[in-house]
């Protein structure tokens, strides 16, 4: 006879941890409609590396304002898409990417439209958008979980995943997708996709905030009690 397999001991720590973050940090709505179609999501995370989310999204929006549809933006010549985003922290790189990216769906696609994905299951959506230059699991699983498609995906960035290594929740050398291979399974089964975005968001200013790459203040930290490290460094 087969046992029941026991609990994942992470999932009442992802649980109990949630509370506190918006205690700390308050409710994060979703963003407004307009900026949760699927094209939207992938353009704003592609050229958002190391930018501040406010920064990108007006960078995003004022792409689609200037010329029109994603189809046009592609057209732009690089130099002048260069120009265009260089209020994020690599203009050239994100230009290159975004050219990169918009040009494989039109020519997958014959435009940039990712409604396709709706008919697909998570993970086969995520592996097809992977195969589009300069996509990698962040934005894949950004495009599945932060937009109209409401999926079940864990966006993890370097704040996200550098927490969970310190908590003891993913392996301390995982990298980002590593990280989201580990920590799928342990996540709260009754949390929506609407949860799953907000978990991501306050786990990152739990990273912008506390939980910094090189000044850690886990004393004021609101998940110092249910993290490794942080419990290593009460006094």
């Amino acid at each position: 006879m087969q046992l029941p397999l026991c609990p994942d001991p992470r999932t009442e720590t992802l649980r109990r941890l949630q509370p506190l973050l918006v205690q700390r940090f308050g409710r994060i709505e979703r963003a407004a409609a307009e900026w949760r179609a699927p094209e939207w999501v992938l353009v704003q995370g592609v050229i958002g590396a190391r930018t501040k989310s406010e920064i990108s999204n007006a960078a995003t929006q004022g792409l689609l304002d200037r010329h029109g549809s994603w189809e046009a933006v592609a057209a732009v010549p690089l130099e002048q898409l260069q120009d265009e985003l260089s209020t994020q922290t690599y203009p050239n790189i994100a230009a290159e990417r975004l050219k990169a990216s918009l040009s494989a769906l039109i020519e997958r696609r014959g435009r940039v439209d990712l409604s396709h994905l709706a008919d697909m299951a998570t993970g086969e959506a995520m592996r097809w958008l992977e195969q589009l230059p300069g996509i990698g699991r962040k934005i894949a699983a950004g495009v599945m979980n932060a937009s109209t498609l409401d999926r079940r995906a864990i966006v993890l960035d370097g704040h996200h995943t550098r927490i969970l290594q310190r908590m003891g929740l993913v392996p301390a050398k995982a990298s980002n997708d590593r990280a989201f291979e580990a920590i799928m399974p342990a996540m709260p089964p009754e949390w929506s996709a609407a949860d799953f975005d907000e978990h991501h968001l306050l786990m990152k200013k739990v990273g912008q905030t506390y939980c910094r790459p090189s000044a850690l203040h886990c004393g004021d930290c609101p998940a110092q009690a249910l993290c490794a490290t942080g419990r290593g460094r009460a006094p």
